[in-house]
């Protein structure tokens, strides 16, 4: 990212929406926002192979592996306004498995793009099936949109969910339902 010619849009920015770029409070702001925009978009310079890094493991058993409440925040690509939540990722091994905190930081790098909560929730259950080929996989979000939150509707309480399940979690109901209660929601 050119984080020089970033500034000079903020500092465009500042000054169409009727700010002074140049009053005490501001004068750092292009610089500012510049690096928080390199930062929250940081997950486009990044690939699933490179971040595994080789953290798979030989699986000693094909019991359900469930990381839940994993926090992600992400900016929604309408509005470049912020998402918030958590992530629940859920999978069952056939010869592999990963280390648990790969499983995190797949969460961040798809979340530090600009993105909508269905595509992160479909590109996380896609990378682990793709790395690990396990029997099946679940991923579930629950965010909260501040471009519902703060402007158009302003629906303060709303939360969104979303789910992907492929393989065994999608064939097997029982499969499923382990799943949602193990990671503390009700059965549909």
């Amino acid at each position: 990212m050119n984080i020089k010619r970033v500034e000079e849009l903020i500092r465009e920015l500042l000054i169409e929406i009727g700010e002074d770029p140049e009053r005490e409070g501001l004068e750092k702001t292009p610089l500012r926002v510049a690096g928080a925009y390199e930062y929250l978009t940081s997950g486009y310079h990044m690939n699933t192979e490179r971040l595994i890094n080789g953290a798979v493991f030989e699986a000693e058993s094909n019991n359900m592996i469930i990381v839940r409440d994993i926090e992600l925040y992400s900016l929604c690509e309408h509005h470049m306004l912020p998402f918030y939540g958590r992530c629940h990722i859920g999978y069952i091994p056939k010869e592999k498995i990963f280390g648990v905190s790969k499983l995190a930081r797949l969460v961040d790098m798809y979340s530090r793009r600009l993105q909508i909560q269905e595509r992160l929730t479909e590109q996380i259950a896609s990378a682990i099936m793709d790395s690990i080929d396990p029997e099946g996989v679940g991923v579930i979000i629950e965010a909260r949109h501040l471009c519902m939150m703060m402007r158009g509707v302003q629906k303060q309480n709303s939360l969104m969910t979303t789910s992907s399940v492929i393989g065994s979690f999608r064939n097997s109901i029982a499969t499923r339902n382990e799943f949602l209660t193990l990671i503390g929601r009700e059965r549909p």
